[in-house]
C-alpha cells in the first residue's frame, strides 16, 4: 500500500535557471542544476520561513539589465524580493555552492578563473551587505546542482560521481 502525503506536506519545486532567481516559503524546494563557474546563493531568513535562490554567473555588473547573472548586483535584488514577502534582511543567513574551476589551460591552471573570482565577489558582497555565510561547497573542478529546502534552511549538494552533502 502507497501512502501519499498530504496536500500541505507536498513541497512546491521551483528551479532556477542560469541567471534567475527564486523565492518561496516553506512549502517551496528551491533548485539550481549544473552549477560549474556559476554560484548559487541561498538566503533564508529562519524566523519567516522565507528563502532566495540566485543563480549568478559573473562577478559585477558592468550596466547590464540582466541583474541578477552578477553578485554585486543579484544579491541585493534577491534581497529586495524577500523582504516583499516577509523576510527580513537582519536574520538572513546564507550558504553558496559552486564556483568550480571548470576551464582549464594545458599547464592543468583554471584559465581566466571566473570560479574563484565569482567566490570573491560573493563573499564580498554579503560581507559589504552584512550577511553571514553559514555553509559552502565552493571551488574545486566539477560541477553540482543545489537544492534548498526552504522549511528548514537545509541545502542538498548533488555531484556526479561524488556523495550528497548537506550545508
Amino acid at each position: 500500500m502507497i501512502i501519499l502525503p498530504s496536500p500541505d506536506q507536498v513541497a512546491e519545486k521551483l528551479v532556477v535557471k542560469m541567471a534567475d532567481h527564486a523565492v518561496g516559503d516553506e512549502n517551496t524546494v528551491l533548485a539550481t542544476l549544473g552549477l560549474g563557474s556559476c554560484i548559487g546563493i541561498a538566503l533564508y531568513d529562519k524566523f519567516s520561513k522565507v528563502g532566495g535562490l540566485v543563480h549568478i554567473m559573473l562577478p559585477e555588473n558592468p550596466g547590464g539589465k540582466k541583474i541578477v547573472k552578477y553578485a554585486d548586483t543579484g544579491i541585493p535584488f534577491l534581497i529586495d524580493e524577500m523582504e516583499g514577502i516577509g523576510a527580513k534582511k537582519r536574520r538572513l543567513k546564507a550558504k553558496i555552492v559552486g564556483g568550480a574551476g571548470m576551464f582549464k589551460s594545458e599547464s592543468g591552471d583554471s584559465v581566466m578563473k571566473i570560479g574563484q573570482r565569482n567566490i570573491e565577489a560573493v563573499k564580498l558582497t554579503l560581507k559589504d551587505i552584512g550577511i553571514k555565510i553559514i555553509g559552502s561547497d565552493v571551488g574545486k573542478d566539477y560541477g553540482r546542482s543545489m537544492y534548498f529546502h526552504v522549511d528548514n534552511g537545509r541545502v542538498e549538494v548533488k555531484s556526479f560521481s561524488r556523495d550528497l552533502i548537506t550545508i
